[in-house]
């Protein structure tokens, strides 16, 4: 279904949620997990005011916030598969002949060094250098509106070139150094 069908008022958004999930249900595998990643999906387009652990726990019925804190740190679950699900399903609602992709990175502050890819290193967050993370992330946007369809890591070269820290880290083998474009020309 595509938005132009459901962007009016007189959605029935219980039914659309519950068609997402059966959407990426095959990328959670176990019932349990596809129950507890619907819980999370009501709780992030629930009224709570704060979309922490302990809020959408609370906003799901649960007594504390451990069971979606396992779906999304523990669980087994592929998130490519889920990612190229959401894909597909972005596609169909948000399709347009002048749909655009649109690429962004973000930096995520980080004290430590064991986080992998930190390491000081130029975050839009903070405008300057800092030790942090970089998340690039790629939105399809249309005249329908914008969802993320992508994201991926940054690996900086000394991780990249560190096969211990790598190893250590559970780094995959095919992930691979690839240069940032310059900044030299921001703030022109």
């Amino acid at each position: 279904m595509g938005v132009a069908e459901w962007a009016g008022t007189l959605v029935d958004w219980k039914a659309e949620l519950e068609g997402l999930r059966r959407v990426i249900a095959p990328a959670l595998g176990r019932a349990e997990t596809r129950r507890s990643a619907g819980m999370f999906i009501d709780g992030l387009f629930s009224a709570a005011s704060r979309k922490t652990g302990w809020m959408l726990a609370e906003q799901a019925g649960l007594e504390a916030p451990y069971r979606l804190q396992s779906l999304l740190g523990r669980s087994s679950w592929s998130a490519d598969q889920l990612r190229d699900l959401v894909r597909g399903y972005v596609t169909n609602a948000l399709g347009d002949p002048g749909g655009v992709l649109v690429v962004d990175e973000t930096g995520f502050l980080k004290k430590g060094r064991h986080s992998v890819g930190v390491g000081r290193q130029y975050s839009g967050t903070a405008g300057r250098i800092e030790n942090c993370q970089v998340g690039v992330f790629v939105a399809y946007a249309s005249r329908w509106g914008h969802a993320l369809i992508d994201r991926q890591l940054y690996l900086p070269k000394d991780w990249a070139d560190d096969a211990t820290r790598r190893r250590t880290a559970a780094v995959p083998d095919d992930v691979e150094f690839n240069s940032r474009p310059s900044r030299r020309w921001r703030g022109r």
